[in-house]
């Protein structure tokens, strides 16, 4: 009786083992990538909440790119090698570039075969119109929005009413604002008016802003020539030139100017509303920390990129995408999206997000977060070019615009240079 005994007792031992090796075997363990090392943590804490709720995933993130434009560069190397991540956040200037670049591949993976299992009103009951539409390529979803954000202004209060300005009344157009920053210069030595990085920022975004602020578009109907040749191009890289010759702004890296705005030395800072938390705890109590909307020129019709990236599906095997498509309804829901906004400062994508229980309440008792979300009603998608040459643009583009700024180039034969520049590099 005891041997038989032992014998159950080893089998039932032996059966347990081999259930722990088969549940450890069906573990998914999903491989991603996105830029910004700066970003980790709240990624980090995305995937770990995720997790917890779906213990037999695991997200694992790949060193994190410099950049957006480095990240697509980087993503296209590994489409060619056969090592794409199971998951990839794109920024959304580059989500058509990188879609067409693995169509060619038959590597895109369309999500409307996960959207349509989803039960009920899911989409709608998630996402705006305009949210889905910034992860779109052709009308087809290719992706989810995670991160989405609108130029914002950060600003020195201190400084602003040393300066004789009034920082609960914050200009809202450009003459008031270059002339405050002026004033701001002059309240003492060392300190600059503002910042507005766009010869220095790693992508196009706050150039398209100089265009889009106008009502005016970035490309021609015909897809092939840019649209800001004319006017809307001149008077952009003008008022580019006049933020350093009459705004009192310093041509530095975006970092620098960070450092110079947070140690009180700069009256206000063009940025990303993913700055706020930054900002906010690096300034701490050293001065009143404000933020105001990005000024529009045209009131009717102009109009501010949506910054940000999109959670892109590229596992080949269904398992995989299966586990990656449970892991970006996650991130992009109510829960995801209130990790990765109180570790970033990045606007919502989720309507969910935005009641009591989530956000809510935290916007009301964080005016600065809320910012960039008065900016919904003309945020716009941050379009790409066509073609497989947009980063290379943009680097063009920005080394044009910063000789502007220098003084080095008129703002007339700059914008000739970048034209024919742009529109050369897109009939490649």
């Amino acid at each position: 009786m005891k041997t038989v005994c032992r014998i159950l007792i080893g089998l039932s031992a032996s059966s347990l083992c081999a259930f722990a090796v088969a549940a450890q075997a069906e573990t998914i363990t999903l491989d991603a990538m996105h830029a910004w090392p700066g970003h980790n943590p709240f990624y980090e804490k995305v995937a770990q909440a995720f997790t917890k709720e779906n213990p037999d995933i695991i997200v694992r993130f790949r060193a994190s790119p410099p950049s957006y434009d480095e990240a697509h560069q980087a993503v296209l190397r590994s489409m060619m090698t056969g090592q794409l991540p199971d998951v990839y956040f794109s920024g959304f200037h580059l989500l058509p570039e990188l879609v067409h670049a693995l169509q060619r591949r038959k590597q895109a993976v369309d999500l409307k075969s996960f959207i349509d299992k989803e039960q009920g009103q899911w989409l709608e009951t998630n996402y705006e119109p305009s949210v889905l539409k910034l992860a779109q390529v052709q009308g087809t979803q290719y992706g989810l929005a995670f991160n989405a954000s609108t130029p914002v202004i950060f600003y020195n209060a201190d400084l602003v009413k040393k300066a004789g300005g009034d920082p609960d009344a914050f200009p809202t157009d450009w003459p008031s604002l270059v002339a405050l920053a002026a004033n701001i210069a002059k309240t003492s030595e060392g300190t600059n008016g503002m910042a507005y990085d766009v010869h220095a920022w790693p992508d196009d975004w706050l150039w398209r802003a100089l265009i889009m602020e106008q009502g005016a578009p970035i490309m021609n109907q015909d897809g092939k020539t840019v649209a800001f040749n004319g006017q809307s191009g001149l008077h952009a890289l003008q008022k580019a030139r006049s933020f350093v010759t009459d705004g009192a702004m310093a041509l530095r890296d975006f970092d620098q100017s960070r450092q110079q705005f947070v140690s009180g030395k700069l009256g206000f800072i063009f940025a990303s509303p993913n700055s706020a938390k930054a900002f906010s705890e690096l300034i701490g109590s050293r001065f009143a920390l404000r933020s105001s909307v990005f000024p529009l020129e045209n009131k009717q019709s102009g109009k501010v990129p949506t910054g940000g990236n999109a959670m892109m599906i590229l596992a080949k095997d269904q398992q995989r995408q299966e586990a990656a498509w449970k892991f970006i309804k996650f991130a992009t829901g109510p829960v995801g999206q209130t990790a990765a906004v109180l570790g970033s400062g990045y606007m919502p994508t989720n309507k969910l997000a935005l009641q009591p229980e989530y956000l809510g309440d935290f916007y009301k008792k964080n005016p600065n977060w809320e910012t960039s979300l008065k900016q919904i009603a003309y945020a716009s998608p941050w379009g790409g070019y066509p073609g497989n040459n947009g980063v290379q643009i943009w680097r063009t583009q920005r080394d044009i615009i910063g000789s502007v700024m220098r003084g080095k180039v008129t703002p007339q034969d700059g914008l000739a240079q970048m034209v024919e520049a742009t529109n050369a590099l897109l009939a490649k």
